[in-house]
């Protein structure tokens, strides 16, 4: 007997509905996607990431790096119902993707796999969700490896402290030896044989599962009794609810949020796909109740949020949206707080694919063309007006840098723009101009993001860049003072140059600053030249005698003597600068690195790896507390040189499973010394 569906006391959601996969990287979701598909008729067969035929990883880049670097998005229709899916990546550093998306669902399905020692890396998937009250439900994935993963109950228990909304077992694993080989469903009170890239079967519960499924039937029906004062009477008076009731119940408390249902499954053989396919079915909102999440109000006119923007080497700009109500058709001019466009084709997605429609209605995902002016997280409406901004999602603080040099200059103009629409594609990536070091810097989420978006620019636009690390902004002062006095004097026929000056330097207190004082009396130089050595000494201070700037230093001209034809304001400036690149060695330079504050966020089973980090890179521990609002999470506090920062977050990833992460702030400038301090000045001068 094939697997059958649930149906429950209320009308079913109807509507197209978007779907959210997020879980981390390897937990199978573009798997479960290309199953989802397959299991739904959308392919006719069924691709795998490992052969680099999927669905979804489509991008060059994605199927050289074996892994999702993008959304992925996929329209396919179930039992009459349509559903998009949009594949988030997995990784920490690609997931910007998956925060800009998640609004726009309806619902999220959590992909994971059967491993206790796993469960805390749930937290920051699960943490958005939370906070934005999106529906989601949890699929343990790789079922089949369970007999070497530990039980499911105790990967529940662990996950329990990953997860702040309660966690309700829908199924229990049934076995044979140590195989999982099916499952008994616990609203349905049916046991199913798994059958691979087939529906499951219905058979008998094993004997020696009876009572384990009578508790765990038990536990779920206390979870929803919490939200059902009816159904908590049933069990208070030992009554057994009706399955309509119990289904009601588990399809309004997921739909709004009350619990998170747990299914277990296989997306690489298929187990557990349609039953999967049937909880959304039931249990996922309609897209109005997105809408109202998102504070968008009901009215006539049509209204749509932008997901996604892309952008290709020769075709334009696609942005990917949700419409939230009405109508949009193709050509159709469209309407935000940030610009408006014409739309130039509308496209239903999957994968790669785009299937070109003429109009698309409420509850649908569209790919929209040439809409220029409008960017992602931008609300689009047919009415002049009728679209005001939503709070946006914040963008993930950089971690990571490269400093970029084009090869020819007449490049740098394409460079910039060709780099600005990567930004627009995936808002993590940051391009700036460092004022400091005179460096193009590309920021973003770790080694791989940036190889990414270097690989499209290449791919894309035709582009290679120089890339190295990005230099570290190194500062000199000085630690005593000294008086100098310097003639310029220059003769080559006709007006020749000519400046005296007596000049006094001395240290001032860190972050004090640079001040300049006209100590003249007497008139010995001509308060026309004063600004000229003024001018000549900030000239000095931009490369000190280490090769760096120089701060926290006063300057005061206090003695000299002019020519009444050869003195000029030029040449004071040569005087002024010439004297003080004699006098600064002799003032005891001294070089000075950045310290930045640094707050690190990781599981607390990696705090201890996280205190012999900060210790191998100079830094000093501050302190550390409980990350707010994460359970099982610590914030560590340190001070680190920023000369040790370039692959901190490669070795945080490495010691927390690809979760931790950090952001950090100037803090001040310290001395250096020592044999780090002749490597930096040697370095300087070979360059």
């Amino acid at each position: 007997m094939a697997e059958a569906g649930s149906t429950t006391s209320g009308s079913r959601v109807a509507g197209p509905r978007c779907i959210a996969l997020v879980g981390p990287y390897l937990s199978g979701k573009t798997t479960l996607l290309e199953s989802l598909l397959s299991v739904t008729g959308r392919i006719a067969r069924k691709g795998s990431v490992g052969q680099k035929n999927s669905v979804g990883d489509a991008s060059s880049e994605a199927r050289a790096h074996a892994m999702s670097v993008e959304l992925n998005v996929a329209t396919t229709e179930y039992l009459g119902d349509s559903y998009t899916f949009l594949d988030c990546p997995g990784s920490i550093e690609f997931f910007q993707e998956g925060l800009d998306v998640l609004s726009a669902a309806d619902a999220a399905i959590v992909v994971c796999e059967p491993d206790a020692a796993k469960a805390a890396v749930l937290r920051p998937y699960l943490k958005p969700l939370e906070e934005a009250g999106i529906p989601h439900l949890l699929f343990v994935n790789k079922i089949e490896t369970a007999e070497t993963q530990g039980h499911v109950r105790e990967f529940l228990q662990a996950l329990q402290e990953a997860s702040d909304w309660p966690l309700v077992l829908r199924q229990i694993p049934i076995r044979q030896g140590q195989a999982v080989t099916g499952y008994y469903d616990l609203a349905l009170e049916r046991a199913y044989v798994y059958h691979d890239h087939a529906p499951s079967e219905v058979v008998d519960l094993p004997k020696d599962l009876s009572d384990r499924g009578a508790e765990a039937r038990f536990e779920m029906l206390e979870r929803l009794a919490d939200y059902d004062d009816h159904l908590m009477e049933e069990l208070l008076s030992d009554e057994t609810p009706p399955r309509e009731e119990v289904l009601g119940d588990l399809a309004r408390e997921a739909a709004e949020g009350l619990i998170v249902p747990v299914l277990l499954g296989s997306a690489e053989r298929d187990h557990g796909i349609r039953r999967l396919l049937k909880a959304l079915r039931h249990e996922a909102p309609p897209v109005a109740q997105a809408a109202a999440r998102l504070g968008v109000a009901t009215g006539a006119e049509p209204l749509a949020l932008v997901v996604k923007s892309l952008h290709s080497g020769h075709g334009g700009k696609l942005s990917v949206a949700r419409i939230l109500r009405g109508t949009l058709r193709d050509g159709d001019t469209v309407y935000s707080e940030r610009g408006s466009g014409r739309i130039g084709g509308m496209f239903r997605l999957c994968g790669a694919e785009a299937q070109k429609v003429a109009e698309a209605g409420a509850g649908e995902v569209v790919g929209l063309g040439r809409l220029d002016e409008i960017a992602t997280g931008d609300l689009v409406s047919t009415a002049k007006g009728g679209a005001t901004a939503l709070p946006g999602v914040e963008a993930m603080p950089p971690v990571y840098a490269l400093s970029i040099a084009v090869r020819d200059r007449k490049d740098e103009v394409k460079v910039t723009a060709a780099i600005a629409k990567l930004c627009e594609e995936d808002r993590s990536l940051v391009f700036d101009h460092s004022a400091d070091t005179r460096e193009m810097l590309l920021r973003g989420q770790g080694e791989v993001h940036l190889r990414v978006a270097l690989e499209r620019l290449k791919s894309r636009y035709g582009m290679e860049l120089d890339v190295g690390r990005p230099k570290v902004a190194y500062r000199e002062t000085i630690r005593k003072g000294a008086t100098h006095h310097y003639r310029h004097k220059r003769q080559s026929g006709g007006h020749g140059q000519f400046g005296d000056v007596v000049l006094e330097v001395a240290p001032q207190p860190r972050g004090a600053g640079f001040t300049f004082t006209d100590g003249i009396t007497g008139g010995v130089i001509p308060r026309q030249y004063i600004p000229g050595v003024e001018a000549g000494v900030r000239d000095a201070l931009e490369q000190g005698p280490l090769g760096f700037p120089v701060i926290d230093v006063a300057v005061a001209v206090v003695d000299g003597s002019y020519h009444t034809v050869d003195s000029s304001d030029m040449a004071f400036r040569i005087a002024a600068r010439q004297g003080m690149g004699e006098v600064l060695p002799q003032c005891s330079p001294v070089l000075l690195e950045p310290i930045l504050h640094v707050e690190i966020a990781v599981p607390s089973a990696a705090t201890a790896r996280v205190n012999g980090i900060v210790s191998g890179r100079r830094g000093h521990i501050l302190g550390f507390d409980a990350r707010p609002g994460w359970s099982g999470w610590d914030v560590v506090a340190a001070e680190i040189p920023e000369a040790e920062m370039a692959d901190l977050i490669v070795e945080l990833r490495s010691a927390s499973q690809g979760t931790g992460s950090f952001t950090c702030r100037f803090g001040h400038l310290a001395e250096l010394s020592g044999k780090l301090a002749d490597q930096v000045v040697a370095t300087m001068r070979a360059a």
